[in-house]
């Protein structure tokens, strides 16, 4: 048993077990694939590797198929009646699945939305610079999530805020569609731009 605290919190400690193996999530659960001795349910309905259909057998039987080709024994559709089970290399069966999640996963592109931020009285370069960015962020397939920020008194002229806005929209017409126009969100007003 270990006991941690933290010098700010003079006086409180928390109590760590050591560290137990996880249980198993719902989707770890439904992932799971029984192999060989793993499978209990007895008959099952058996496919050989090439597709070929070898019938219904006892859970021995279908072992002994499999020990008799020198692979594995793998349930592949547990919910059915009799479950089906294919005479398989596991080793080989979970590479092919590990590269094709990999494969499917480096094609995916995650949209992030990026923010870029205006005050009302904004400088020409200023204005320029961050408009580029914009540009860059959409380029990149981004949303881009326009900020503009006012103080004190600003608050009295939304008006000026929102030009400035709809100038950003129209730098960026050629690359950009407006998404959410421009609302008063306390002292922000904000509008989104999707890439095109």
């Amino acid at each position: 048993m270990r006991l941690f605290g933290h010098p700010a919190h003079s006086g409180v400690f928390v109590f760590c077990p050591k560290w137990k193996e996880r249980p198993l999530s719902s989707y770890d659960r439904e992932r799971r694939v029984r192999v060989n001795r793993q499978i209990r349910i007895s008959p099952v309905r058996v496919v050989t590797a090439e597709g070929e259909q070898l019938g219904v057998l006892s859970i021995e039987d279908a072992l002994a198929q499999a020990a008799e080709r020198g692979l594995d024994l793998v349930e592949v559709a547990p919910t059915a009646r009799p479950p089906v089970v294919k005479i398989m290399d596991y080793g080989k069966y979970k590479f092919e699945e590990a590269k094709a999640a990999r494969a499917a996963k480096k094609k995916q592109h995650v949209i992030h939305l990026k923010e870029v931020k205006y005050r009302p009285g904004i400088d020409d370069h200023d204005f320029d610079f961050k408009t580029r960015h914009a540009r860059e962020f959409l380029g990149e397939g981004n949303k881009v999530k326009v900020t503009m920020m006012f103080r004190g008194r600003q608050m009295a002229h939304p008006e000026l805020g929102r030009a400035v806005l709809d100038r950003v929209s129209s730098e960026l017409a050629d690359v950009a569609k407006v998404e959410q126009e421009a609302k008063l969100d306390g002292r922000n007003m904000i509008m989104v731009l999707a890439p095109k």
